[in-house]
């Protein structure tokens, strides 16, 4: 399977890798594929074509998402290389994101993403109802390596930027879309727009999701991973005068979907604690009530002041609100049951002032956030006879400074500059301590009662972070097709503070931990070969990661009884990253096209300096870990055919992805670890001849693999033996029907 996926890479004289959608049309090719040349992206504030971007970028439009079935945003991980995009362990819609092996997987308030998820433009702060299912879209775009310069917080392996459509300047339209498939699956859209006078648009989405479970739980009857959605979207767009436009959009996600508990990987202790036969079920106890619901407004304004100089104001506000329940020992006893709430809240300007002379282009932008995620959640660990009440909250105030341009040295040398100068302020208040009986705690409105002994953290504190990022790009056209690339860049992360810290184990946790920093080395080729036949973009990159942020929970152990869970967020040191990555497509005949993208990929720890309860000093362990989430090779192949049946367009699309070996933690465990896999696709999508009617069949995971996409482990006698795993959708099936009006 590796060998076939890399044969790709041979397409291409620079035998490296990174690209984005689709490839390059013969002059009779159908007007559905397009050449990099012509794929246009934001990637630096500004539209710009693909080829001359001197980042590494993959951008799947609308067209492409609809021919392979991709429902949400994790349909990114199979066409994008060295990509993680999943949803979070125990979670149906916050969002986990890996790029090159940099990322975050704990959601928890707090604790800042790797990945920066941008809607629009507007930055979205946390990960909690994240999971964007795919409508009224224009495309999306994946920008791997750090973006700190133009995009800043907390992109220090990549950006995912989400891009909805405009409306019709003079037409009303509406579309309809249904769809039915495995489990029940009811998907029903509508959206349309109507211009209301000549300078003022209406428009407005609703979509929901429905499914049954792919599984049960067995001790409650409940369904378990089944999908229960409603998503709404409005818009009102204003241009009184050409070079004027304005953007008030809103939007409200409302997730009942049931928890997901996981499946028991190892049998514990007792008859209900054994593994049940599918990995989608579960016999958890602690109930299966869950919420979430996450809403926005932005505003965004652009005026021409003349052929020179744009400005631009993007305003935003966003809320969310998460109450949900994990229950970690996947049993009726509360033996590890953890009921949560979460609640963040933020307001975010950006202004731009974009300008583009014969030989200088670029913009200068200021970025100001003021957040706050605050949350609470108990650990209620049945045999210990306690639960454990953590409660806090994270204040965030940052105020950026950037800038990025491009000077045009000659006719085929181009010189990129930008920087980036973050302040950062952050005020924590961390809550933590024990109560006697397994039931919730004070904090979750349970039994009031005191605390067992003092609390074992209980304090506020404030820090500044300062930060300039730089990025250094040159660019040189080879030819009017290809163009060729090397850059720095350097990406920052915002320290904080850990709102699990145990202030008695681990006193340190008070002081909050550090930013981290990845320093990156990137060369590139992208552009079309063979009279435009092949498109393709290939990078290769070497990153060093310092003082990198690493969550752990370990169990506290005092004469040999376990007495608690100890939490640490430590800069544990640094590491090295270094790979490849080459994406392409490739005109085959008039009527078919094949479509590839590779990642290579190593990464390792210099440095893992540990906290040792025991001892009470860090240990450097780095001989001990590896990486979470970052396999060594990544792949995707697809072929499209196109043709003509019933008058109407018809597109064929077989697919394979492959992802290798990967670990979910950084500390290897055979029973959770993910063996090498692949997942086999195949779509069809009709047309009408109008363009009005479009019928799609999408069979996905048609091998019906069974693959891990998070998990937890909390072994021992103290948590009978939990050790859990998430896993990713079965084989399905769905038919879709779309018209448009």
């Amino acid at each position: 399977m590796k060998c076939a996926l890399l044969a790709g890479v041979a397409w291409s004289t620079a035998a490296t890798a990174s690209m984005a959608q689709t490839a390059a049309p013969a002059a009779d090719q159908p007007e559905s594929v397009t050449n990099i040349d012509e794929i246009v992206v934001t990637a630096r504030r500004r539209d710009e074509a693909l080829k001359d971007v001197p980042v590494a970028v993959s951008a799947i439009g609308a067209e492409r998402l609809e021919e392979t079935g991709a429902i949400d945003i994790t349909a990114l991980q199979q066409q994008t290389p060295n990509a993680t995009v999943q949803i979070a362990r125990g979670s149906n819609s916050t969002l986990i994101s890996f790029v090159r092996g940099v990322g975050q997987q704990d959601p928890l308030w707090g604790f800042e993403p790797g990945v920066g998820l941008y809607v629009d433009d507007v930055y979205i702060a946390r990960p909690q109802g994240a999971v964007l299912d795919i409508f009224d879209i224009e495309r999306i775009e994946v920008l791997r390596g750090p973006q700190g310069t133009l995009y800043g917080r907390n992109t220090v392996g990549g950006a995912i930027k989400y891009v909805t459509s405009r409306m019709d300047p003079t037409e009303a339209e509406l579309t309809l879309k249904g769809a039915y498939g495995s489990y029940n699956q009811i998907d029903l859209l509508a959206s349309g727009s109507v211009p209301v006078t000549d300078t003022l648009r209406i428009g407005a989405a609703i979509a929901s999701y429905d499914r049954d479970g792919y599984g049960q739980n067995l001790n409650t009857g409940a369904e378990h991973y089944n999908k229960d959605i409603l998503a709404g979207r409005l818009s009102v767009e204003y241009q009184p005068a050409e070079n004027v436009f304005f953007r008030l959009a809103a939007d409200r996600v409302e997730d009942d979907s049931n928890p997901r508990h996981g499946h028991r990987e190892v049998a514990g202790t007792g008859a209900d604690a054994g593994v049940p036969g599918s990995v989608y079920d579960t016999r958890a106890g602690v109930g299966d009530r869950n919420s979430v619901v996450n809403e926005g407004v932005s505003l965004t304004a652009q005026v021409d002041l003349n052929d020179v100089w744009t400005v631009k104001s993007i305003t935003a506000y966003r809320e969310g609100d998460t109450d949900t329940v994990i229950d970690f020992d996947n049993t009726p006893r509360p033996t590890l049951d953890v009921p949560a709430i979460y609640a963040d809240h933020q307001f975010t300007q950006e202004f731009q002032a974009l300008f583009q002379y014969d030989r200088i282009q670029g913009v200068i932008g200021l970025f100001y956030l003021d957040g706050t995620a605050s949350g609470a959640f108990d650990t209620i660990a049945g045999n210990l006879g306690l639960a454990i009440g953590t409660a806090g909250f994270v204040e965030t105030e940052s105020v950026s400074l950037f800038t990025d341009v491009n000077i045009d040295l000659t006719e085929r040398l181009h010189l990129s500059l930008g920087g980036r100068y973050t302040s950062d302020t952050k005020k924590g208040d961390v809550f933590r301590a024990n109560y006697l009986g397994a039931t919730r705690t004070p904090l979750l409105g349970g039994t009031a009662r005191p605390t067992l002994g003092a609390a074992r953290t209980d304090y506020t504190a404030s820090k500044d972070f300062n930060d300039f990022s730089p990025k250094v790009a040159l660019s040189y056209d080879f030819s009017d097709a290809v163009t060729g690339y090397a850059s720095w860049s350097s990406g920052f992360k915002s320290g904080g503070y850990d709102m699990r810290g145990d202030a008695i184990s681990t006193p340190q946790t008070v002081n909050g931990y550090d930013p981290e920093t990845v320093d990156s080395f990137e060369i590139g080729l992208k552009g079309s070969l063979f009279d435009r036949r092949l498109s393709f973009s290939s990078a290769a990159f070497y990153n060093e990661y310092q003082d990198q942020q690493v969550t752990t929970q370990v169990p506290v152990v005092v004469n040999g009884v376990t007495t608690g869970i100890a939490s640490f967020v430590d800069n544990v040191g640094s590491s090295t990253i270094y790979g490849a990555e080459f994406e392409g497509a490739l005109t085959i005949s008039d009527n078919l096209t094949a479509n590839v993208a590779v990642g290579y990929l190593q990464a390792e720890f210099d440095e893992f300096n540990r906290f040792n309860l025991t001892t009470r000093v860090f240990e450097n362990i780095a001989n001990l870990v590896v990486l979470q989430n970052a396999p060594e090779f990544t792949g995707y192949f697809g072929l499209t055919w196109r043709g003509q049946l019933a008058g109407g367009d018809l597109a064929v699309t077989p697919s394979v992805s492959f992802r290798d070996d990967y670990s979910l933690f950084e500390f290897p465990n055979p029973i959770l670890d993910q063996k090498a896999y692949s997942l086999v696709d195949l779509s069809a999508v009709w047309t009408d001849p109008s363009d009005r009617y479009t019928v799609g069949l999408y069979g996905r995971n048609l091998t019906d693999e069974e693959y891990r996409v998070g998990g937890y482990t909390f072994p021992g006698a103290a948590f009978n033996d939990s050790q859990i795993g998430y896993y990713g959708p079965p084989r399905t099936f769905t038919a879709s029907l779309q018209v448009k009006f």
